[in-house]
């Protein structure tokens, strides 16, 4: 159990980000969840609900409020981290948008292509930039921390979507920043990864349920289901565990089989 170790993670109120919170909770992690959405008596839905179900498992939760699409805001986010916790060992960089309206390629907006990039991946790279520094200062306190940092992409990185262009070339480039920064922090004991989420159960993948119901059904999934938000937290549980050592730039698919090459 990982009783002394933090993990901040960013859009933890919901979805994937709940996911990987309360995984890493049952593994004994001590948890700063970061949201845009902060509703301190709301304790059905978001943050607070997280922290509630954190505390099931006996873990730490820590809520805070933040915009990680705004670099102004990564310092505080930080500090928030370490004056609760005192230490950072992992970050998850989970918070995403998807177009708020999707349209085809040829009409896609200078707007929504900020926004979507704004959050999935200029936010991500330069709070990297911020929290390496503090990602150092905790292996050098204790020699045998060894940091990680996990980029939740999606299969959109390198699956075409004409209807949301913004959407995947946002994944792709940030699939491109996990690699840059696994290559750059290598050599400072900080191994990053990253994992790509397929088809998963969240309020992001409502609007188009019923579509992806028949797809699977019809074969487009190998193991024939959604996948679910506890499945990536799984899967970065294990990674950030150090089960993967030797392993920095690594990509994680967590599709049910959807990278398999078929005819």
């Amino acid at each position: 159990m990982e009783r002394n170790r933090v993990a901040l993670i960013t859009g933890a109120g919901r979805g994937i980000g709940r996911g990987i919170a309360l995984e890493l909770a049952r593994i004994g992690f001590k948890i700063a969840g970061c949201d845009i959405l902060y509703e301190p008596k709301n304790t059905r839905s978001g943050l607070f609900e997280v922290r509630g179900e954190a505390a099931k498992l006996g873990a730490a939760f820590l809520p805070i409020e933040g915009d990680v699409s705004n670099p102004a805001e990564h310092d505080r986010i930080l500090s928030a981290v370490l004056a609760e916790y005192g230490r950072l060992d992992v970050l998850v960089h989970n918070a995403g948008v998807a177009p708020e309206v999707r349209t085809d390629v040829l009409q896609t907006t200078p707007e929504s292509f900020d926004r979507v990039m704004g959050v999935n991946m200029r936010g991500p790279f330069f709070l990297t930039q911020k929290a390496v520094p503090r990602l150092l200062e905790t292996a050098a306190g204790d020699a045998g921390v060894k940091p990680a940092i996990v980029f939740i992409t999606s299969i959109s990185a390198v699956v075409s979507s004409t209807a949301r262009a913004e959407y995947c070339l946002s994944k792709a480039a940030l699939s491109m920043a996990a690699r840059i920064f696994a290559d750059r922090l290598a050599e400072s004991g900080i191994n990053v990864y990253e994992v790509r989420p397929g088809l998963i159960q969240t309020d992001m993948t409502v609007p188009v349920r019923e579509k992806y119901d028949a797809l699977i059904a019809a074969g487009l999934v190998p193991q024939k289901r959604w996948g679910f938000p506890e499945d990536v937290g799984k899967a970065v549980a294990g990674l950030v565990q150090g089960y993967f050592p030797y392993s920095t730039g690594l990509i994680l698919e967590v599709s049910g089989g959807m990278d398999i090459r078929r005819l």
